[in-house]
């Protein structure tokens, strides 16, 4: 069964309830060159015949506000603002009353009740000074999907008017951490990138770590502790099996899915070496990929599948390396003053995020796979492991510090930034969290 079910989805691009299809609009927002403006829009209460649609409707609406003000990108005008009426907004709009507010853009919606007890939710984006719509959807769903809906349609939105992918409609599966520090439960757990819908994974009862999405499948790849045995685990999100994937000897590392999710590579520790290995899915086979006397660890794949980034010490310092899929060709990518781990190549294959440490300070920052472009994103007393928001335009990690008198206990949450660097804001999560790691998209 699906994370959610959508019994129907209907997408009327320019012309529902028998509107003409407008010209393409000009409105947009270029993200990619540093700091933007927030385009001011306005999202009047969706229209609704019963009580019960009005309340999924305004809880769609806050959703879809929270989603694209905490982009960075949008600015929600406040609806004591607002001239025409909702209803009337959704019919036709009157576009010198939004212009009037300084609105750009405009987002109606309509909720309307079935006969077979489903909701018709329909909604348009408006370009407010070209008098023009700019897209419009209608979705047949169950009334308890509304919040799955309302992403969707912060997805629609910020795709059309920034010419990028969405990243709404996604989850965060990350480690929930209690207890002091000499005794730490972990656990593994899961929630929307919002930090709704938050549910465990795991009870606590082993140690979880460096858990990661599959790219194609319902599944996550972690690593548990039990009897001080490091194992690998493939746990299943819609039956909730786990599954082992190995007993290793040693020590293991930051398993990770391959692009085509028939692999997961991770650092194996035999001997006191560290080197890694790829294990196929289906016959359990494993490959070794790096054969020397460094460490060798922290294995993430390109977007295609060609090239690995990874950590490794062979330099005689710890810095970030590239190498083919088949560990031909390693070559060091960083020669920048610190250390560097923990690479994670984006999502669209432009540029590998890592952690730097200098100076008993912790960077996040970005590099391209040639090893040009080298920026830091983020700094502080301990930020690690990024994860890339399925458009590649947003980085997730945890950030950690001491606390009481004699700063022996620490606290670590969750946070995202911007590409850029600005827009930085923390997750919500019931107890401290690290080691995210965001989902596909439709997961």
């Amino acid at each position: 069964m699906k994370r959610y079910v959508i019994a129907f989805a209907a997408i009327l691009l320019w012309g529902l309830t028998g509107l003409s299809a407008p010209a393409r609009a000009d409105l947009h927002i270029t993200v990619g060159s540093g700091r933007v403006e927030p385009m001011p829009i306005a999202i009047p209460a969706f229209a609704a015949q019963t009580s019960a649609d009005r309340q999924t409707g305004d809880n769609m609406v806050k959703v879809i506000t929270d989603d694209l003000q905490n982009s960075g990108l949008f600015r929600v005008l406040s609806p004591r603002s607002y001239i025409q009426d909702s209803a009337a907004a959704a019919v036709h709009p009157n576009f010198s009353s939004w212009r009037a507010i300084n609105a750009q853009a405009l987002v109606t919606g309509v909720l309307t009740g079935t006969s077979d007890g489903r909701t018709r939710v329909e909604f348009r984006l408006w370009d407010v000074f070209g008098q023009q719509q700019m897209v419009g959807t209608a979705y047949m769903t169950t009334a308890s999907n509304w919040r799955r809906i309302a992403h969707i349609i912060a997805d629609a939105i910020y795709s059309r008017i920034t010419g990028e992918k969405g990243y709404f409609d996604t989850r965060i599966v990350y480690i929930s951490e209690t207890g002091p520090a000499n005794a730490r439960i972990k656990r593994l757990a899961i929630m929307d990138q919002d930090g709704a819908n938050h549910r465990y994974l795991t009870d606590g009862s082993a140690l979880v770590l460096t858990p990661r999405f599959s790219p194609t499948q319902q599944q996550i790849t972690y690593m548990a502790y039990y009897n001080n045995k490091p194992r690998v685990y493939l746990y299943d999100i819609d039956s909730g099996r786990q599954t082992l994937l190995g007993d290793f000897p040693g020590m293991t590392f930051s398993p990770r899915f391959s692009p085509d999710g028939r692999k997961v590579i991770m650092s194996l520790s035999k001997n006191g070496n560290a080197d890694i290995y790829t294990m196929d899915l289906h016959s359990h086979s494993v490959t070794r990929l790096t054969n020397d006397s460094s460490i060798n660890t922290s294995p993430s794949y390109s977007p295609d599948g060609k090239q690995i980034s990874f950590e490794s010490d062979r330099g005689g310092a710890q810095q970030i390396y590239v190498m083919n899929a088949d560990g031909s060709n390693p070559h060091r990518i960083t020669f920048g003053k610190g250390r560097y781990g923990g690479p994670v190549w984006s999502p669209r294959g432009d540029l590998i995020a890592f952690t730097k440490m200098q100076g008993g300070q912790f960077y996040i920052g970005v590099i391209h796979p040639d090893g040009s472009g080298e920026r830091e994103i983020t700094s502080g007393y301990d930020v690690e492991s990024p994860t890339w928001a399925p458009n590649g335009r947003v980085l997730a990690y945890f950030k950690e510090v001491p606390v009481g008198i004699r700063h022996t206990e620490r606290v670590a949450h969750l946070y995202s930034i911007d590409l850029t660097g600005f827009n930085e804001r923390q997750i919500p999560t019931p107890l401290n969290g690290s080691d995210p790691a965001w989902s596909p998209l439709n997961q």
